[in-house]
């Protein structure tokens, strides 16, 4: 018998078992549900870092350019992913690719920047409540897009725990309006509410697309083309109706340390979003990010002030559960022969 190490014959091997990895170093499911929900709230702390160095350039600096912020984001996200996409060669050479499937990523980059500049502008017309409240639209959104696009198969179990989300959303908006923290003007709350319902069904679209594209394709194909259009897009928009605001900018280290804090923290979203859609769903990775919110709370309570409540930590304690059943459900339940592959292959092409 030779003493060098042979494979395992992969006819002996289970149908979810990587060749590449021994039994031993392989992730049990409940290690990778832990991982992803590290993972999710990694995103939701990105997502308030952007909120937070938002609200510094708006009300502290004066600087209220959401299009610039986009351009910058987009920009680091190009030159992070793109440039890596010209050394792949054949059908996957962005060549190639960019012939194909050049207007999908055009449209793609389009409901992507217009999603950030809805929302944005929704602050100027409604409160933050109402944001809050209704920018949550976008779970049912891509629940409905990847059951009707990506033929995902959700049980009653599932819609429970989006329930129990929503209700940990409900909490902490309650906790806002018993502190007086219901900020914003509410001048149009009508067009401000309409902005944030676009603002959700366009991310929930981007979010479908991209689960779509990570598992069927590559995330650096999703994130170098996102990045590509998404730079050329805002930055055509920026000069169109931001010039102005740009000009009037009184640049100092302050503000570049803040844009570059918001890039930054945008570009760690963007890549890391990816990985939590591809093992947990589009509308599980919204799921996660409901708690975004409440830790910008728990800034804005050593930052600026706010009065702290114990709603917040049962919001955060309800977002969290919410998120564990949901993925808990989609391993373990009683229709869990519906195997992972079948959701990726018999999807309808985008």
């Amino acid at each position: 018998m030779s003493g060098r190490w042979q494979p395992a014959d992969a006819s002996q091997m289970p149908p979810d078992a990587d060749p590449g990895r021994s039994e031993v170093s392989r992730p049990g499911p409940w290690r990778r549900r832990l991982e992803t929900l590290a993972l999710g709230q990694v995103l939701a702390a990105l997502v308030c870092g952007t909120a937070v160095s938002s609200q510094y350039l708006s009300s502290g600096l004066g600087v209220d350019a959401p299009l610039l912020q986009s351009v910058l984001h987009y920009g680091l996200l190009a030159v992070s992913y793109t440039p890596a996409m010209f050394c792949r060669t054949g059908p996957d050479g962005v060549y190639q690719m960019g012939r194909r499937r050049w207007l999908q990523y055009f449209l793609l980059g389009l409901v992507d920047v217009e999603a950030n500049y809805a929302v944005v502008k929704a602050y100027q017309y409604t409160t933050l409540t109402s944001v809050q409240l209704l920018d949550c639209f976008v779970i049912p959104v891509a629940m409905l897009l990847s059951r009707w696009l990506l033929k995902t198969r959700y049980r009653p179990a599932h819609y429970a725990a989006v329930g129990v989300g929503l209700l940990g959303v409900g909490a902490m908006v309650g906790a806002d309006l018993l502190a007086g923290r219901d900020q914003g003007s509410a001048s149009d709350a009508l067009l401000g509410d309409g902005l944030v319902l676009v603002s959700a069904t366009l991310y929930a679209v981007s979010n479908v697309w991209q689960e779509y594209t990570v598992k069927n394709r590559s995330r650096l194909e999703f994130l170098g083309m996102l990045g590509l259009y998404g730079a050329v897009i805002s930055s055509v928009q920026m000069l169109v109706l931001e010039l102005r605001q740009v000009s009037a900018i009184r640049w100092s280290w302050p503000v570049a340390a803040l844009l570059g804090a918001f890039a930054s923290c945008m570009l760690g979203l963007y890549s890391l979003m990816p990985l939590v859609v591809k093992e947990s769903g589009a509308a599980a990775a919204n799921l996660s990010m409901l708690s975004a919110d409440v830790f910008a709370v728990f800034c804005g309570i050593f930052l600026f002030g706010y009065q702290f409540s114990g709603l917040y930590v049962v919001s955060l304690l309800l977002i969290l559960a919410s998120f564990v059943a949901f993925n808990a459900v989609g391993q373990d339940g009683p229709c869990a022969d519906a195997r992972e592959e079948e959701r990726v292959i018999h999807c309808t092409p985008l």
